[in-house]
């Protein structure tokens, strides 16, 4: 049976944009937000009264929720402890929400067309987008799943004010957490790439909003794995027992995560703030990536005892240097554009490294211009090594069927055993 989309173009103002979303250190475009469905219309004559009421009331608590937290869910909160019960409230509910709905498509019944499922995009230039297709709000519901998760990390991830009365710091606990969290949402995505969306036609996938296509769901799964890297890596650094062949490994890691995020982006129509605003991120957080990757192939090139490694090294670290310049330029685009935010004090990879590559850079540099001749300097990058991709998504899969379709069958599977009976 077919499928298709209904976008309306009017500014009606479903569709609510902040302002401001505060604090980022990990970049959410917006939440997709349920609009009301009537599953009594579309299934009333063909399920049980119990569970199309279950359906009802399961999709309505997630209707209210996402659109009393959705606009204010990005902005940074202080209030961690409010901030992340609304969170785990709302993924909850879309956990007990997903078996339920999944009953639609069991044994490849036609009820998973009968429903017209309506979403409020965020980088799509459409509105919102409605699909007589139950598989939609199973991509939709997973993409808020990740979403959830990955404002769960920004929270963790926002320094607070330390007991030694020094600069704000983000708790090694909190760094470790959010390593998880990133998996998990990465896990969200790669599920919705690999397993629903293969439920679409060439033709129905044509009809998604920009939100949920393949290239934007890649994409925020290898900002996951990028930021969970970088991550590790400032772990790495805040550790003695880890080498610089390790920090090198995961900052060359973290530049082919955001590289391929940058990829997957290049050719989508993203729009309407969020769109452009997680293009300015992704080309941030590639360009942080690089300098942080060319400061350590440059130090251990410079562990080297020929002109060779020394003159390579010295050019390593030069572009360390003007990626980090680079970055910082790159940051503040990212943060005049609407919706606004700001940068919050760094920590962990960034604050080592933005005291560390000037001062290195400089010195290398005039050491080795004294110590060789001008031509013996590259004055090109050397290549960066290539490294296999070690962090991977959490492998979710999507839930059993609720044991509620077992036993409310159908009323015209009843119907059809009755009447084989007589």
């Amino acid at each position: 049976m077919g499928c298709f989309a209904s976008k309306p173009t009017d500014s009606g103002g479903n569709r609510r944009k902040p302002t401001s979303i505060g604090d980022v250190s990990v970049y959410v475009p917006g939440l997709r937000i349920p609009k009301p469905v009537e599953f009594s219309q579309s299934l009333g004559d063909q399920l049980p009264k119990t569970l199309v009421e279950r359906l009802t009331a399961l999709r309505t608590r997630i209707v209210v929720m996402a659109n009393q937290e959705g606009p204010t869910i990005t902005r940074t909160r202080r209030k961690t402890q409010h901030g992340g019960s609304t969170l785990a409230d709302l993924h909850q509910a879309l956990e007990d929400y997903l078996p339920v709905l999944l009953g639609l498509t069991k044994d490849g019944s036609q009820l998973q067309f009968k429903v017209q499922f309506n979403w409020i995009n965020q980088e799509d230039e459409e509105e919102e987008t409605a699909m007589p297709n139950v598989w939609y709000e199973v991509l939709s519901v997973l993409h808020l799943m990740a979403m959830l998760q990955m404002s769960q990390a920004n929270l963790l991830l926002l320094p607070r004010g330390s007991t030694d009365g020094y600069h704000p710091k983000v708790s090694e606990e909190n760094r470790r957490a959010s390593i998880d969290i990133f998996l998990r949402a990465a896990g969200y995505l790669d599920c919705a790439v690999k397993h629903v969306l293969p439920q679409f036609s060439a033709e129905q996938r044509r009809s998604l909003p920009v939100d949920l296509a393949e290239g934007a769901l890649r994409a925020l799964c290898l900002q996951a794995l990028g930021q969970g890297v970088d991550i590790q890596l400032g772990i790495a650094i805040d550790s003695s027992k880890a080498t610089l062949a390790v920090k090198r490994r995961l900052s060359c890691e973290m530049v082919k995560y955001w590289q391929q995020a940058q990829d997957n982006l290049t050719n989508l129509p993203l729009a309407n703030g969020w769109g452009e605003k997680h293009m300015l991120f992704v080309k941030w957080k590639y360009v942080e990536a690089k300098a942080a990757a060319y400061y350590y192939h440059g130090l251990i090139l410079d562990e080297g005892n020929t002109e060779k490694s020394h003159g390579m090294a010295v050019a390593a670290l030069q572009a360390a240097d003007e990626c980090f310049k680079e970055s910082k330029k790159a940051s503040e685009a990212f943060n005049a554009s609407s919706p606004t935010s700001r940068t919050p004090p760094l920590f962990g990879t960034m604050k080592y490294l933005s005291e560390k590559i000037p001062k290195e850079t400089s010195s290398k540099v005039r050491i080795n211009r004294d110590l060789y001749s001008y031509e013996k300097i590259m004055e090109t990058a050397p290549t960066l090594p290539d490294f296999a991709l070690a962090l991977k998504p959490d492998e979710y899969q999507l839930p059993s069927v609720d044991a509620s379709w077992s036993e409310d069958r159908t009323k015209s599977s009843s119907s059809h055993i009755t009447g084989n009976q007589r």
